[in-house]
């Protein structure tokens, strides 16, 4: 088995069991602030699978930026369209979202966004952390 495919599946299971306790917390928080709140035991479960998804892809995609031999953009582009897949898939099938062009389209241009400001936020603190380890050792 690839050595990156098994990476990914390790850092999924490592991690994926964070999202069902955000969900958890999240569904918690409604419980107290929202009148009559409730969840039928389809919609949780729903939830809990996939939010284990999300968090496990986000967790193994993460390998896609330690392929050295891939270009940035490539690693990038294979980064950012599995989460935005897991994403839209997991929302609209939970109803998070409506599945309507104009909302999905909506979601898109916010999901982009925030993608990258942390990309490039992550990137510039690299970036400066590796010029300050690089003087340190001169």
């Amino acid at each position: 088995m690839n050595k990156y495919i098994k990476e990914f599946l390790h850092r999924g299971l490592m991690f994926g069991g964070f999202g069902p306790v955000i969900l958890g917390i999240i569904f918690y928080i409604l419980s107290k602030t929202v009148d009559d709140f409730s969840v039928s035991g389809g919609e949780i479960l729903l939830g809990i699978v996939s939010t284990y998804l999300i968090a496990f892809v986000h967790a193994g995609a993460s390998v896609f930026n330690q392929i050295e031999h891939w270009p940035i953009v490539k690693s990038l582009f294979c980064h950012f369209g599995t989460l935005y897949v897991v994403y839209v898939f997991s929302y609209t099938i939970n109803s998070w979202i409506p599945f309507e062009w104009a909302v999905i389209g909506i979601f898109t241009a916010i999901f982009v966004a925030i993608y990258f400001v942390v990309w490039f936020t992550v990137y510039f603190i690299a970036k400066a952390t590796g010029k300050k380890l690089n003087a340190t050792l001169k």
